[in-house]
């Protein structure tokens, strides 16, 4: 009689733990998907990434300076084409039949319409012209980075991808003591800047050292 009591106790014991088990995992099921609706969606690390900015926007209004290098090409015109013409300082470039054309302070769009109109009617008849960017002024990275100096401008440059040119951020590199100063501000004043920050050609960047 003892031997089955003990039995008996034993498959009650199992049963109830049974039960204890299947209540505590249907009650899991159950609030799981409240608990992950209540995750905010923002919460991602794609909030945490950089802006993407809009290339075809910077290079429609970018504005040439000296020390870039562009190409003239007329369709059909070779002798009208240039390759490779370096801005100056006087900010113009010695063309055919044209003579001495703006460049300095312009955007690409607007050499291509300045020339198109130049030989329009004059020497051409509906001239095709398209003005490409071959090679951009340098900006230049100063400070706790492995490669201090200037490097060629690249479009959608970032403070990070610059650092990136120079070598990367030297250990002590303070990411809170980031500074520009912009190429085009005459007063040459550093202004506060971030990894995201973006770049202009000409611009310096400095990058100050952290003492914590």
């Amino acid at each position: 009689m003892m031997r089955f009591q003990l039995r008996l106790v034993q498959i009650m014991y199992v049963c109830v733990c049974g039960c204890v088990r299947l209540f505590v995992g249907a009650w899991l099921l159950s609030a799981w998907p409240i608990a992950y609706a209540q995750v905010p969606a923002t919460a991602s690390i794609s909030s945490m990434t950089a802006p993407q900015l809009d290339i075809a926007k910077l290079l429609s209004t970018y504005k040439l300076s000296a020390g870039d290098v562009i190409s003239i090409r007329v369709f059909g015109e070779d002798e009208l084409s240039r390759e490779r013409i370096r801005l100056s300082d006087a900010g113009t470039i010695p063309y055919p039949v044209l003579g001495e054309v703006k460049a300095l302070g312009l955007t690409i769009g607007e050499i291509e319409r300045s020339i198109t109109k130049g030989l329009n009617g004059r020497y051409l008849v509906n001239p095709r012209v398209s003005v490409t960017i071959e090679e951009y002024r340098p900006f230049y990275i100063n400070g706790m980075v492995e490669r201090p100096g200037g490097y060629p401008y690249q479009p959608g440059l970032t403070v990070l991808k610059a650092s990136s040119l120079a070598g990367g951020f030297k250990e002590r590199a303070s990411f809170s003591k980031i500074s520009i100063i912009r190429e085009n501000d005459p007063k040459n004043q550093p202004q506060k800047a971030n990894i995201n920050t973006q770049v202009n050609p000409g611009d310096t960047i400095f990058i100050e050292e952290s003492f914590f």
